[in-house]
């Protein structure tokens, strides 16, 4: 299947790919091998609590450690 790019450096998805994520609005785009990757993404409600967030990063494996480390790379950049 062919997807052309426009002059607005926009993608058409394939219908028959589309079909495949009826209730999906949002992909990822990642890079890689110089293949573009598409990943399904389910937004979550802005009202999600910090429990839910917890719990989605304990799932995830990132600790406390991750999110300082994180934070210092962050500010760093914006120097």
């Amino acid at each position: 299947m062919l997807a052309k790019k426009t002059s607005k450096n926009q993608l058409t998805l394939p219908k028959q790919i589309v079909q495949e994520f009826p209730d999906i609005e949002y992909f990822d785009v990642s890079l890689e091998k110089r293949r573009i990757v598409l990943r399904p993404v389910q937004i979550s409600p802005a009202e999600t609590g910090i429990e839910d967030t917890r719990k989605k990063l304990e799932k995830l494996g990132v600790t406390e450690n991750d999110v300082a480390n994180a934070i210092r790379w962050a500010r760093k950049r914006n120097r």
